[in-house]
């Protein structure tokens, strides 16, 4: 029972996404063809951070309590940020933990992403050495470190 109704809201969001595609251009999310508790989703980094000008692709695994649990989210991008676990992607992010409610939609689990990249969170670091350099004040090395991998990892190859 509980299957068919987190089917039926992620078919509705579905077709929002399909409505909105136009509305939200940073986000671009894409449900597997095959299986609808399987999505990805391409961010655009956001301006005035070391993130811009990359696309990020981020994996969602949803279950089968959605929407009254939280969907898995990871990047499957390389990204050098204090709230991101750089091997395994791993977000460090209260909504998709204990501060989850069933209002988030998998679009707006997107924007929250994206706002987590314009202002990390030093305090809760799952990667020490990103997070040690914004807690020790160098936001310059932590920006270059961050503009690096977003060039080597999110930036379409220039043919």
């Amino acid at each position: 029972m509980l299957r068919q109704a987190s089917r039926a809201r992620l078919f509705k969001e579905y077709k929002e996404v399909q409505r909105e595609k136009s509305a939200d251009p940073d986000i671009q999310l894409v449900c597997d063809d095959s299986n609808i508790f399987k999505w990805t989703a391409l961010i655009k980094g956001p301006s005035e951070t070391p993130y811009d000008g990359g696309v990020f692709q981020l994996a969602f695994s949803v279950p089968e309590q959605y929407p009254l649990q939280p969907p898995q989210v990871r990047f499957l991008t390389k990204i050098f940020h204090p709230n991101v676990h750089f091997k395994t992607g791993e977000i460090c992010l209260d909504i998709l933990k204990n501060a989850w409610s069933p209002a988030w939609t998998l679009q707006s689990v997107c924007r929250a992403i994206i706002a987590l990249m314009a202002h990390p969170e030093a305090d809760s670091p799952l990667n020490c050495d990103s997070g040690n350099l914004l807690r020790s004040g160098d936001i310059r090395g932590y920006q270059s470190m961050a503009r690096m991998y977003t060039r080597l990892a999110a930036m379409p190859k220039k043919g």
